[in-house]
C-alpha cells in the first residue's frame, strides 16, 4: 500500500500512464494531482508533510497473527463461529474427499483458522482481540440465545472484556479499551 511518502513516484507514474494515452501533463501538474488524491490542498503542503516524516517504512513488517483453533466437528464449529458469533467463512480446504477440514473465518479484522488436522493446534487455546463497541456485540450474542453459552462482560484493568468458549474448549477474549 502506497502512502504520502511515495508521492513523487506516484506523480511520475501518473504522468507516464497519461502519456501512453496521449494526455500530456507537466510534472508539477502530476504532483498537484497526487497531492489532491492523498487529501492535501496542494503539493507544497504534502511536501512539508513528507519532510516532517522522512522515516522510511521498515523492511521487516508484521501482520497480526492468525490463531489456529483445533476443532473436532465441522457442524458444531459452524454453528458457533458462523451462526452464533457472526463470522464469515472465507475459505475451506480439504486435501481430498474424506480428509480433515482447514478453513478461515473472519468478522471485521478478527481472523481465525479452524482445523480438524491433529497436528495443527491443541484444543483449549486462547486468543485475545481488541474490538470496538463490545456492548453492542454482547447484546447481539445475548439476543441469539445460544443454548451452550451465555457470555458476560467483565471489567478488567485493560478494558471491558467478554470471553467466549467454543465447543472444543478454545477461548476468544474480546476486549474494548474504556
Amino acid at each position: 500500500m502506497r502512502d504520502f511518502r511515495d508521492a513523487k513516484l506516484m506523480a511520475r507514474t501518473l504522468k507516464a500512464e497519461l502519456a501512453k494515452a496521449d494526455l500530456e501533463i507537466s510534472h508539477s501538474q502530476a504532483l498537484e494531482l497526487v497531492a489532491r488524491q492523498l487529501g492535501f490542498d496542494q503539493w507544497n503542503i504534502l511536501a512539508a508533510r513528507i519532510e516532517a516524516d522522512p522515516k522510511p517504512l521498515p523492511a521487516i513488517r508484521y501482520q497480526p497473527p492468525i490463531p489456529i483453533f483445533r476443532i473436532f466437528d465441522v457442524d458444531k464449529a459452524m454453528e458457533f463461529y458462523r451462526d452464533f458469533l457472526g463470522f464469515t467463512v472465507d475459505f475451506e480446504h480439504r486435501f481430498g474427499e474424506n480428509f480433515p477440514l482447514y478453513c478461515q473465518v473472519s468478522r471485521g479484522d478478527c481472523v481465525l483458522h479452524l482445523s480438524e488436522h491433529a497436528g495443527d493446534a491443541s484444543p483449549g487455546a486462547k486468543a485475545f482481540t481488541w474490538m470496538h463497541d463490545i456492548k453492542a456485540f454482547h447484546a447481539e450474542l445475548t439476543a441469539k440465545d445460544y443454548r451452550y453459552l451465555k457470555p458476560g462482560l467483565q471489567e478488567a484493568p485493560w478494558g471491558l472484556e467478554m470471553t467466549v468458549t467454543d465447543p472444543f474448549s478454545n477461548r476468544i477474549a474480546f476486549c474494548e479499551k474504556v
